[in-house]
């Protein structure tokens, strides 16, 4: 039985101090399933004040200590893996099988690879005649996203404990269950109490108290720029660390020569993937000009073989969008491509066909997109993609960084060291060469406004650790 209605603190499961909740409602039927708490500001001066305390023990804990203790994590996990999809899928809509292969197996997925960099980091090293060490941050604030729930969660918390951090976590009030699950595997591998601990609530609320909180030594946020801009706001006055992973207009540029079929194919089918809610997805394809029929049709063939429908249902390619204020944002988006001129090739506004109740998008393909229109610059965050002309490969690489993002980008050509040639010039934190899937030892994280840290494998491990020169530390 998930605790719902009780947030986990200082190692036990306690109510709230002032009991008030919002419903959890379910994407593909639009109905209620469930009531989650919702904490207030005296919930996070508990929880932080917790893991103020267990800084002190567990920072000293020595690596074979926290490599059992992630081993742990990892078996315990395993054994969990189907009520994670579960509640994926019922909370944010991704069909069961991605819900469980990638959504409860990224979350996993990181916490093998932190293991990984801990057995191996050196924490110390001589530079000059000073030691410098590496030690943990401090008390860390994470405030995750719903998209990847398990995926943000896992690369934020496990790094943190490799590290020898404490933490409070905020997860999405639209997908709680997840990280109700996860805080239970935590808590039954033997996690010190006061090391981990769980607050639900809204943004405003619990995310404003952990940014503003002055025992807060570092926010980890994952989600719109918008509210990292609010977060980094609310965070100065303390001086904390911020490490932000916001949003994306990721452009994934076709050159002349590329194979055609597979390149756009790919592209299209990453742009659906997760109903298009993804910070990374390729959501403008910068094709040559000339081949924008060519492109338009092989996009639209992939879009009319794209199945929208129930998340438990076999055969579903995609499932809804989280909840009504996206669904009606991505409808207003699509409305403005059609106003604006865009071609529309597939999809379009209102329900998929065979489709009367739920958050579904009908997915949806804009060609001889221009890139001074709104469905050109705003992140949709939905099953959209736009199409965008180049005059050559220069015109490509400048529209592609013509964006206040800088998150991904992705290029298909004829060779791969024209796709490298092009690749090296993208203003992104992560380029994908030739359909490439990411490594998630390689760090992940953007340029721009689409943030200033680093995540995933070493790289997201060191944002949790301090800097520390010690000159005279060897000296006899």
């Amino acid at each position: 039985m998930v605790n719902r209605l009780q947030f986990y603190i200082d190692g036990a499961w306690v109510d709230p101090a002032v009991k008030k909740s919002t419903p959890v409602v379910n994407p593909a039927t639009e109905e209620p399933m469930y009531e989650i708490a919702l904490g207030s500001k005296a919930d996070v001066d508990k929880a932080v004040a917790a893991a103020k305390r267990a800084f002190e023990t567990y920072s000293q804990t020595s690596r074979e200590e926290r490599i059992a203790l992630l081993t742990k994590v990892i078996d315990i996990y395993k054994t969990r893996i189907k009520d994670i999809g579960a509640s994926v899928s019922d909370e944010m809509g991704a069909p069961l099988p991605m819900a469980e292969k990638l959504q409860a197996g990224a979350g996993l997925g990181h916490i093998m690879a932190t293991l990984d960099v801990l057995k191996n980091y050196h924490f110390e090293e001589q530079v000059g005649t000073a030691t410098v060490v590496r030690e943990p941050v401090g008390v860390v604030g994470m405030i995750t996203p719903w998209n990847w729930p398990l995926n943000q969660i896992a690369c934020k918390v496990a790094p943190a404990l490799a590290a020898g951090c404490t933490m409070i976590l905020k997860p999405s009030e639209f997908t709680p269950t997840s990280a109700l699950i996860f805080a239970e595997i935590l808590h039954e591998a033997g996690v010190p109490k006061g090391v981990f601990n769980l607050v639900n609530g809204l943004g405003p609320e619990v995310g404003a108290a952990m940014s503003e909180h002055p025992d807060i030594d570092m926010i980890s946020f994952t989600g719109s720029t918008r509210a990292g801009i609010d977060v980094a706001k609310r965070a100065a006055p303390t001086v904390k660390r911020v490490s932000q992973e916001l949003g994306g207009k990721s452009p994934n540029i076709i050159l002349e020569g590329a194979d055609l079929t597979k390149a756009v194919t790919g592209g299209v089918m990453h742009m659906f993937n997760n109903s298009g809610q993804s910070c990374n997805a390729p959501s403008r394809m910068i094709v040559p000009l000339s081949k924008m029929k060519e492109v338009a049709a092989i996009a639209k063939g992939v879009a009319d073989k794209t199945k929208a429908g129930d998340p438990r249902a076999e055969g579903t390619t995609i499932g809804p969008v989280v909840n009504r204020g996206q669904w009606d944002k991505i409808q207003g988006l699509i409305q403005k491509g059609i106003q604006e001129g865009a071609t529309l090739v597939a999809g379009g506004p209102g329900l998929p066909e065979g489709v009367n109740k739920g958050f579904y998008v009908r997915p949806t393909i804009f060609a001889d997109v221009t890139e001074n229109m709104t469905i050109a610059r705003e992140e949709i965050f939905g099953p959209v993609l736009v199409v965008i002309g180049a005059k050559d490969e220069e015109d490509a690489v400048r529209i592609a960084n013509d964006t206040p993002y800088g998150l991904a980008g992705y290029v298909s050509a004829d060779t791969v060291e024209s796709a490298r040639r092009v690749g090296r010039k993208i203003r992104a934190g992560n380029v994908n060469l030739q359909g490439v899937p990411n490594d998630r030892t390689a760090p992940f994280g953007g340029y721009k406004q689409s943030g200033n840290g680093r995540e995933w494998g070493k790289y997201g491990f060191e944002e949790f650790l301090e800097v520390k020169a010690i000159a005279g530390f060897n000296a006899a």
